[in-house]
């Protein structure tokens, strides 16, 4: 396979590939490292082989950066299946024909020897250059609270909070959205809070407010909420 983008980390020349089946031992063998390095493990709902080869037999795509032949990070979007967990559900879609137009930005892995490069924002903008957009309305995600990292890069891209809700078993997660038809515009009105005042942010959540930013306060960091119209 082709490389579809090439770059330097230090004095290391990487290229990033569309990863296939043959790869799937690579790929689970990256995600045990990155796992067993977290020191939070809830921070990662690891994948299955299964889920893994859902998305490398054509529902989603996997893209990843080879460093000397050897798998070092990769990122994921999938094409979801329509049931009761669906991420569109939050982000207020009802209808079918509908949700089958929500992609997911799935799983991202770096390894820890390769972190701080920036590789998990160059990997977003390479694999939604891969993607053909005409055919999704939104890229949904989830996202733990106080996973600063991974908070980050979707607010770099340009997704809201649009849902709080537990998921994988029990784990609370913030759930993304990007509008990939229009860009979203505020009222005035900004409120604060907390990241970790659940309630707090679901009664706004629930009051039509989307969380746009956040930043450190204090010894916290806190979600800035405004209304779209």
């Amino acid at each position: 396979m082709d490389s579809i983008y090439n770059g330097v980390l230090g004095d290391c020349p990487y290229e990033v590939k569309v990863l296939e089946q043959h790869h799937l031992p690579n790929i689970l063998a990256l995600q045990e490292i990155v796992y067993d390095a977290l020191p939070n493990k809830d921070t990662l709902q690891p994948l299955s082989d299964e889920e893994f080869l859902y998305i490398l037999n054509g529902q989603g795509l996997l893209i990843g950066v080879f460093v000397a032949d050897e798998l070092i990070a990769f990122r994921a979007v999938l094409i979801p299946e329509i049931d009761a967990e669906h991420l569109g559900y939050a982000i207020g879609l009802v209808k079918e024909s509908d949700l089958k137009r929500v992609l997911y930005q799935e799983i991202s892995n770096v390894h820890p020897e390769f972190r701080g490069y920036g590789l998990q924002k160059i990997l977003a903008n390479v694999i939604m250059q891969q993607i053909d957009t005409k055919d999704f309305d939104y890229i949904a995600a989830t996202v733990m609270p106080y996973n600063i990292a991974s908070l980050k890069d979707k607010f770099s891209q340009g997704f809201n909070i649009v849902g709080l809700k537990y998921a994988y078993g029990g784990k609370l997660r913030y759930v993304f959205a990007l509008d990939l038809r229009n860009q979203s515009k505020y009222a005035d009105e900004r409120v604060i809070i907390s990241m970790g005042d659940v309630d707090a942010q679901k009664t706004l959540l629930q009051d039509g407010f989307v969380g746009v930013a956040m930043k450190p306060q204090a010894d916290d960091w806190v979600v800035e909420y405004q209304k779209p119209f």
